[in-house]
């Protein structure tokens, strides 16, 4: 059975679009302004956040949602939550959905957290004696046991979006829908709500997860939706999916090669990523070395000259970074023209990455480029996409004698025993 059924669903928004509402002096002035503009504005432009998007989810399932800023993703999931209604088409769930589409969103400022702990169990259509069950689990989960009495408008950032994410995932709803609240927490508490939102679809319940982070969708969902332009461009393996849509990304973005950058006594002239014949690749296998090619001017001595590159993934994270003066006894800082080779064994996972280069010395920065070249690695990821190195460490398993383990009792044992007597 589904748990959301989403057929040609559409949402239209129109540019410079009045807001209800307000005192009546503010009524009647928008009615005024809206009488001399009829005359002389055209027609507003509309905007579709949405168009002709169906989808179905599966009860138990967890669905990764991924696209740009302004694919439409939030507008979707506040169609769920019922916070917004759709222009065109229909979304229909089954069972209780609970949404955190911000930090502390339906909480009241002036209320306790306790007292907000209830009241959202309340909205969810939960009975006092359910909240009470889960109410400890709840506090303990966001780690703010010492201000259950406080009221929330007093919370940190991070006490308000623990607590509220808690609260969500706790009350035990038919349907999460959950938006980039990783982007909030620190690492610890990622991994908590990472943690709950496996342990919610390994209980049945239907998870439906908006995030930048693409690590994190590929952890939690088995299959994910990309949202481009108001519409589904791919659906399918969250893995498959995520892979797609960072090439995408990969290729709209502009050539940010480098050439002739700084104008102080050091110039970077190129910089570029070597296959093992040492041509020059954008793609490169997995399981094969390659060397970061940076060529520089020197124009003036500069004492102390070091060179550093670092490599970047698809997720932001900096794999490794690499400096001159961690191997190199002497560093050439005379005027001339140089070329610097670092050699990376094939240990990078298959994906997207990014080289950054510095240069400069201990006391200044001549030249920083934070997106000087990017490249991909294709390959094998073993089903662990997420994982940032492949070090094929070693192993050592050794069998361990143990007092009931049979292939080890000896002669005398499996006989009974040594006879009795003389």
């Amino acid at each position: 059975m589904n748990a959301i059924e989403i057929e040609g669903l559409g949402k239209r928004y129109l540019l410079g679009e009045d807001r209800p509402g307000g005192t009546l002096v503010e009524a009647l002035s928008r009615s005024a302004r809206r009488l001399v503009r009829m005359r002389s504005r055209p027609r507003r432009d509309e905007v579709w956040a949405l168009r002709d998007v169906s989808l179905t989810v599966p009860e138990g399932e967890a669905l990764g949602v991924v696209g740009r800023n302004g694919a439409g993703k939030s507008t979707l999931l506040k169609i769920l939550s019922r916070i917004t209604e759709p222009t065109a088409g229909v979304a229909r769930t089954r069972g209780r959905v609970t949404s955190l589409l911000e930090v502390g969103t339906g909480f009241h400022p002036e209320l306790t957290g306790r007292e907000n702990v209830y009241l959202n169990g309340a909205i969810l259509g939960m009975k006092r004696r359910e909240i009470d069950q889960r109410f400890d689990e709840i506090i303990s989960f966001a780690g703010v046991e010492r201000f259950i009495d406080t009221p929330v408008k007093r919370y940190s950032t991070g006490m308000y979006l623990r607590l509220a994410f808690s609260v969500a995932a706790h009350l035990e709803p038919d349907i999460m829908v959950v938006d980039e609240v990783l982007a909030v927490g620190d690492a610890s508490f990622q991994a908590k709500c990472l943690g709950r939102m496996q342990a919610a679809e390994r209980e049945g319940r239907t998870v439906v997860f908006v995030s930048h982070n693409m690590e994190a969708i590929t952890r939690l969902c088995s299959r994910a939706v990309w949202l481009e332009d108001g519409a589904i461009q791919t659906e399918g393996p969250a893995a498959e999916v995520v892979d797609s849509h960072l090439a995408a990304q990969l290729r709209r973005a502009p050539d940010e090669s480098v050439a002739d950058v700084g104008e102080g006594p050091v110039v970077l002239r190129s910089v570029k990523v070597l296959g093992e014949a040492g041509m020059p690749l954008d793609v490169l296998g997995r399981e094969q070395p390659f060397g970061i090619e940076v060529r520089f001017s020197v124009r003036a001595t500069v004492p102390g000259l070091d060179v550093a590159v670092w490599v970047v993934n698809a997720y932001g994270t900096e794999i490794f970074s690499e400096a001159w003066l961690d191997t190199v006894a002497e560093q050439p800082s005379e005027p001339g023209e140089y070329v610097a080779t670092l050699r990376v064994p094939p240990l990078l996972n298959v994906g997207d990455y990014t080289v950054g280069v510095w240069m400069g010395s201990a006391y200044e920065t001549l030249v920083q480029e934070t997106a000087a070249r990017r490249f991909r690695l294709q390959g094998n990821a073993k089903n662990r996409p997420w994982r940032s190195v492949v070090l094929q460490l070693p192993w050592e398993v050794e069998r361990v004698p143990s007092s009931d383990d049979p292939m080890l009792l000896s002669e005398t044992d499996r006989d009974g025993g040594p006879p009795v007597g003389p």
